[in-house]
């Protein structure tokens, strides 16, 4: 019996970035295709098997302990860019902002998208969604270099709609214009969530 549901739910890819290998800024560039390996996106800096621990697993690991790399790319929504820009008084969020490597369009609450879930390309290539990526403080400072006074009201805008992280389960290429189908892992919600987040 299979453990992955193929759903009706699909987005676009609508823009494509890359963060470079090179400098520590988390400043993605704008690219047209993205070739996808185990390791991540090909000549990428997210790219790679294991990472060093962050601030996001404290609760786990000292941070700069090696562990494995759920976090090879950044995709976020369109939709939910565009009430982030919004509730903080800007036309847009360039996702070059966010160091994304996905923007998709035309799944609704993405951010929200059930752990494990995949995205699946017209190719086969194949992401496996982490979870929801929790806004923090460099995006806001990038946001504050080009809009001062606005970079201190992200995270709180971003809150549940700043995307998820993801890593690759098959390789492959993801154009601009792509469609991917969401596919939800075939389980109910386990029953004691709230006690356990309480």
């Amino acid at each position: 019996m299979p453990a992955l549901k193929p759903t009706d739910f699909t987005a676009q890819i609508r823009w494509i970035g890359r963060v470079p290998n090179e400098g520590d800024s988390i400043l993605s560039e704008r690219t047209e295709f993205l070739d996808l390996g185990f390791d991540g996106p090909v000549g990428e800096r997210h790219s790679g098997r294991t990472r060093p621990s962050c601030s996001r697993v404290t609760s786990q690991y000292k941070r700069g302990t090696e562990i494995a790399n759920v976090r090879q790319l950044s995709v976020v929504s369109a939709e939910e860019l565009s009430v982030i820009a919004n509730d903080i008084g800007l036309d847009q969020i360039d996702p070059v902002w966010l160091g994304a490597t996905l923007v998709i369009e035309g799944m609704p609450d993405f951010s929200l998208v059930p752990p494990s879930s995949r995205l699946q390309g017209p190719d086969g290539v194949t992401l496996i969604i982490d979870m929801e990526n929790r806004p923090c403080h460099l995006p806001a400072r990038e946001i504050e270099a080009v809009h001062p006074g606005k970079g201190k009201l992200f995270k709180s805008a971003a809150k549940n709609r700043r995307g998820v992280t993801a890593w690759v389960e098959r390789p492959g290429r993801l154009s601009l214009g792509d469609t991917v189908r969401l596919h939800i892992p075939d389980q109910p919600v386990w029953p004691h969530l709230d006690t356990a987040r309480a």
